[in-house]
């Protein structure tokens, strides 16, 4: 736990109680406030064990509070504020979240006994954070550098161990966590890409863009290491550029086309990951052969984290050993067997179109299983890519509409998962890849996108037994 800074002997409101409020709530404690807090839902309350509760959106909650720090899935803005948050506005308590806490109380007067300083690593994007994270946390380890990765990801960052000597705090952070944070100091920054999602929750495009540029453009890092295939990445990596005046303080990255600017320029092309400094060649990686990292998509979040890691001083050769051993992550292109020629591939995190089509890039000869709670757009973006399919296998609420845009390519309404995963499998042959990539929320049949994806695991793996 890293105890909160600033709030001693000050009363602090939270809102919100699940995997980032309760910690956050323990963090301020031990950092000497006194807490109170609310949850709109029972449960959450029922297991805040000695919390302080207080509906924060009646009148007079906020009596002598200091501030309000809000959990990162509560709208404080669009389509609407909380009522809590709103209350909060008008009795003229500032406004925060765990992110925040964090950048303001992470040193502490230990550091200075450190030989080298802790760092931070920062990544947002619309896909790839995840991977990304967890991938450039494994390097660091697997070259006995004292790590650890939280955020978005893992651990809720109140939750996580205080500094060590030398060590990396990798945080994967959402637009939801880096649009209301009043801290923001990362020491390297990375950006990865910019697809239309959460739109709702950020009044548009634009402003699910400025949510994710605070990162660099608030927090200031030292270095930034900018996702270039869009137009968002080229016009951050050059205000970034502007900024920063002198040496190094962009890495530009891509997967789409080879780089050739005159700084620091990272790109995978045909499978190759090159490195490129002031014009000259400086490292190489094959990556066609990593099973945990397929396609395109995966090919960018090696080149962020290859890219994070020469910051922090690896070597080519170290980080190449280490992304040949990476795991990969639950339910993001996670290969679950290959029987008879058939690969089975759980890609459940693949919950817009653009994470889908990422992942239908990777593999041809496809049995696509799609659907679910359906996000603006559809597939329709995807439709270059239809010629990959073999067969689509459609469930949940998005299915009818799936089938009318897939028109003439191979495609069947199964309804439930259980009923796509027996079709796909019935009809796949070898060299067919049988790949769960919904393009949907999870949320009209399952709690959650991981437990879809533990539900496609076992229903292949129960049918496989018997074949």
């Amino acid at each position: 736990m890293i105890p909160v800074r600033g709030y001693d002997g000050h009363k602090v409101a939270v809102l919100g109680l699940g995997r980032s409020g309760l910690p956050t709530v323990r963090a301020l404690e031990a950092g000497g406030a006194e807490v109170i807090a609310w949850d709109d839902t029972e449960a959450a309350r029922m297991t805040a064990d000695g919390v302080n509760l207080l509906d924060l959106s009646k009148p007079g909650a906020y009596e002598g509070v200091a501030a309000l720090i809000v959990s990162p899935g509560i709208p404080h803005l669009y389509p609407e504020p909380h009522p809590a948050i709103a209350a909060a506005w008008d009795a003229g308590v500032a406004v925060d979240n765990d992110v925040g806490l964090f950048f303001r109380s992470f040193a502490d007067e230990e550091w200075d006994y450190f030989d080298r300083m802790p760092q931070v690593v920062c990544i947002t994007g619309s896909n790839g954070k995840s991977t990304t994270t967890a991938l450039l946390t494994h390097i660091l380890k697997e070259a006995r550098r004292p790590a650890q990765m939280g955020g978005n990801i893992g651990r809720g960052v109140l939750d996580l161990e205080p500094a060590e000597d030398g060590m990396v705090v990798v945080l994967e952070l959402s637009s939801y966590q880096t649009e209301l944070a009043r801290a923001l100091q990362p020491d390297i920054a990375v950006f990865l890409n910019l697809s239309p999602d959460h739109l709702d929750r950020h009044g548009g495009e634009g402003g699910y863009f400025a949510a994710k540029r605070r990162l660099f453009t608030q927090g200031g890092p030292s270095r930034s290491i900018i996702g270039v295939d869009g137009k968002e990445g080229r016009f951050l990596a050059n205000t970034m550029r502007e900024m920063a005046g002198t040496g190094d303080p962009v890495i530009e990255i891509a997967s789409s086309r080879k780089l050739s600017g005159p700084g620091w320029n990272i790109f995978a092309r045909k499978g190759f990951l090159s490195e490129w400094r002031h014009g000259r060649q400086t490292g190489s990686i094959d990556l066609r052969d990593m099973e945990n990292l397929p396609g395109a998509h995966n090919h960018q979040n090696a080149c962020a984290a290859y890219a994070a890691a020469r910051s922090l001083g690896l070597g080519p050769k170290p980080i190449e050993k280490a992304m040949r051993s990476y795991p990969g992550l639950p339910h993001r292109s996670k290969l679950v067997a290959i029987h008879n020629d058939i690969r089975y591939v759980n890609d459940s995190k693949a919950t817009n179109a653009d994470a889908a089509g990422k992942a239908l890039s990777s593999y041809r000869n496809i049995r696509w299983i799609a659907g679910g709670q359906p996000k603006a757009g559809g597939i329709e973006p995807l439709r270059p890519l239809f010629d990959r399919i073999a067969g689509a296998y459609l469930i949940g609420e998005a299915a009818g509409a799936f089938a009318d845009t897939l028109g003439d390519t191979p495609n069947r309404v199964c309804t439930t998962l259980d009923a796509a995963v027996e079709a796909a499998m019935a009809d796949a042959q070898p060299g067919d890849t049988v790949l769960l990539a919904p393009a949907c929320a999870s949320f009209d049949q399952f709690k959650s996108f991981e437990a879809r994806g533990d539900a496609f695991e076992m229903l292949v793996r129960d049918a496989l037994k018997g074949a």
